[in-house]
């Protein structure tokens, strides 16, 4: 009886007949019971490597051992019959279907092959629920939970189906550090239960809480596997990306002027779920140039109302938000985009892409009416392709054939690439941040760090929303702490800990931190 659970044997992927190689010969053992890390950096070929052992894609060679048996994995229908189950970066659910239908969708009970048998289905998943706590409403829809509780659906989902290896691809990505810390003991319960967990991450702080061990990958190479218990975190990140990795750090310098460039007065925005209720409540906030202003708060709490209300996405019900002179409530979108504003959106398949279309047209889209890329009415295509290839070489954007490639062919650190590189390169005087190193690696977290400190230094304003109280605490020059759509405090970056941030995160007002707050 084979120790491992998966034997990957000389895999080897190539995509446009053999052009381009996303895996070469990688060897991957995975021991039954483990936790095993896969790590690398964005583009390094680790989602393909689990999209073959899902059946997503087939190998161009290799062999593939399941619990010590070769075996072809032709679709993830075969998958599952194997016992594999993947969680992926990008859920695969039915927004408009409730919980537990997506949960059994595929694999219903019925009665007489007719009727669904929603008790005995709902009978089970409880019982899944209860034994891994993973509790979620399974009558509400999809579209009216969390981000996190989605992400549970997902786990049930293939938990539901029975399986004993489970893949999540990137799983922290899009969750604030409480839904991280809930997930991560999930995967712990799993483990604890005799499951196999293949667990892909750039955090090396998650990888060393949860993994017994970590195979990195480089540009489609396997470079070393680590016992993560006799490794550090710094020696996990080298190993990533090849080099030392310098942390960037805010010089906390003065703004350029006091006259603020973006002016938040008395703003109040309703719920997007619940008209009746207000998300953002008379909420006030100056973001001068030169500065960065960071919003902390858990997810949930207005950030998504007040990003909305500034860039256009919604509407607010009363104040202002005044950029250059002008109420930015009573301008569209498109002249906000002109008068200067740069924005990173916090989802960026459904805000920042047209995954559609190529790589090179994604980084004009905003400005092809514009000269250089166009002049009465004709577009300059090599102008076009000069723009966006110093994006591609300064953000290292790979697999973008030269910006001939779609959008949606590109892995999801790579295309937040796209749309930072877009953003901070285009004209502008304010920068609306979002997440911005979601799904990045830790040597592109440091470009990208830098990069927006560069903004800072050029003079620019920015507005900072991140649920990462270390990106926060590097990047900020002020912390505006909100919660339930109201500013609670205000605390200067530099010298602040983390502790304070959190005590103001729950609620608490002055007096429950030893730190000065400004209300």
């Amino acid at each position: 009886m084979s120790k491992y659970a998966v034997e990957l044997q000389k895999i080897t992927k190539t995509f446009l007949n053999g052009t381009l190689v996303a895996n070469d010969q990688i060897d991957l053992n995975v021991k039954k019971g483990e936790i095993h890390a896969l790590v690398g950096e964005n583009g390094a070929g680790k989602s393909t490597l689990m999209s073959i052992l899902f059946g997503l894609y087939q190998p161009t060679s290799g062999t593939i051992k399941i619990n010590g048996k070769e075996v072809i994995i032709s679709n993830p229908i075969k998958a599952n019959k194997l016992g594999i189950g993947m969680v992926h970066q990008h859920f695969k659910l039915v927004e408009v279907s409730t919980v537990w239908e997506n949960i059994a969708l595929g694999v219903e009970h019925t009665k007489s092959n007719i009727l669904l048998d929603k008790n005995k289905i709902k009978t089970e998943i409880t019982q899944i629920m209860n034994e891994y706590n993973l509790h979620v409403d399974l009558d509400a829809k999809i579209q009216n939970i969390s981000v996190g509780m989605q992400q549970r659906v997902e786990i049930l989902k293939i938990l539901y189906r029975n399986v004993d290896i489970l893949v999540f691809d990137e799983p922290t990505a899009i969750l604030t550090p409480e839904q991280i810390e809930g997930l991560l003991k999930v995967m712990i319960n799993l483990q604890k239960a005799g499951k196999t967990i293949i667990f892909i991450s750039h955090k090396i702080d998650e990888i060393k809480k949860v993994a017994n061990t970590a195979t990195v990958i480089r540009h489609g190479k396997k470079i070393i596997d680590l016992d993560v218990s006799k490794i550090s975190v710094s020696e996990i990140g080298e190993a990533m990306v090849g080099h030392k990795i310098v942390e960037v750090k805010n010089d906390y310098k003065k703004p350029v002027s006091d006259e603020p460039v973006l002016q938040i007065l008395n703003l109040t925005v309703k719920k997007e779920t619940n008209n009746k209720i207000n998300g953002l409540e008379t909420f006030n906030l100056d973001v001068k140039a030169g500065e960065i202003v960071a919003i902390a708060g858990v997810e949930g709490n207005g950030q998504k109302e007040l990003i909305e209300a500034i860039t256009g996405l919604t509407k607010a019900s009363s104040g202002a938000i005044i950029f250059k002179n002008l109420n930015l409530l009573e301008q569209n979108i498109g002249t906000r985009y002109k008068l200067g504003m740069s924005h990173i959106p916090e989802d960026r398949h459904k805000y920042g892409m047209l995954l559609d279309f190529t790589v090179q047209d994604n980084m004009i889209s905003q400005e092809i009416d514009y000269y250089p890329f166009s002049k009465y009415g004709w577009i300059n295509k090599k102008a076009i392709y000069r723009y966006s290839q110093g994006i591609i070489k300064d953000f290292d954007i790979r697999g973008s054939r030269h910006g001939l490639a779609l959008a949606r062919g590109l892995s999801g650190g790579n295309q937040q690439k796209v749309v930072v590189g877009r953003e901070l390169r285009k004209q502008h005087d304010l920068l609306i941040v979002v997440q911005p190193t979601r799904g990045l690696d830790i040597g592109a977290i440091e470009y990208i760090h830098s990069q927006i400190l560069h903004e800072k230094a050029q003079g620019k304003a920015i507005l900072l929303v991140s649920y990462e109280l270390n990106e926060v605490l590097a990047l900020a020059d002020r912390i505006v702490v909100i919660n339930e759509g109201k500013l609670i405090g205000e605390l200067p970056a530099q010298g602040t800990k983390k502790e304070e941030i959190g005590i103001l995160m729950t609620g608490r007002q002055k007096g429950d931190s030893t730190h000065e707050m400004k209300i």
